[in-house]
């Protein structure tokens, strides 16, 4: 009795897991559109928009939004804001969430790519940290699960 309640416990886990980082919900705006969606971000207006929800690519057949976007583009030396689902890349710099992706070109144009999927609506700001309470808390969970599941 003891290992089918190990593997029904590591079962609910990993779909608990899986469950978290497949639903995300992201803001969804322009701010050539809606001046409130520049920085700072004003979503007093917006809704939430459910990731899971949005419609499939017609150039990336298969692919779910999987993070959420937010990119600063400064072009001949205007700032505009686009926040949305991502289909594609990877959170921040090297799955770090407080480093965002910068590229210049020519003419005068700058791009910054902040990819997050730390929570729902985490593309509303630059950086987003864990807190120490939160990594104490992950590692805490870690250690009782794997003690668990030794037993």
């Amino acid at each position: 009795m003891k290992n089918l309640e190990k593997c029904l416990l590591a079962v609910v886990l990993l779909c608990c897991l899986f469950q978290m980082g497949q639903a995300i919900k992201c803001w969804d705006c322009r701010s050539d559109n809606d001046p409130k969606c520049g920085d700072p971000f004003d979503n007093s207006t917006l809704a939430i928009t459910d990731c899971q929800q949005a419609p499939e690519l017609e150039h990336l057949k298969g692919v779910r939004p999987t993070m959420c976007r937010k990119i600063r583009q400064k072009v001949h030396g205007e700032w505009r804001y686009f926040r949305s689902c991502a289909y594609m890349g990877e959170p921040g710099i090297e799955g770090d969430e407080r480093f965002c992706l910068m590229r210049t070109g020519s003419y005068n144009i700058f791009m910054e790519y902040c990819t997050c999927n730390s929570k729902d609506g985490c593309n509303s700001a630059g950086i987003h940290r864990l807190g120490w309470m939160g990594v104490l808390f992950g590692t805490l969970v870690s250690v009782f699960v794997a003690q668990f599941l030794r037993q």
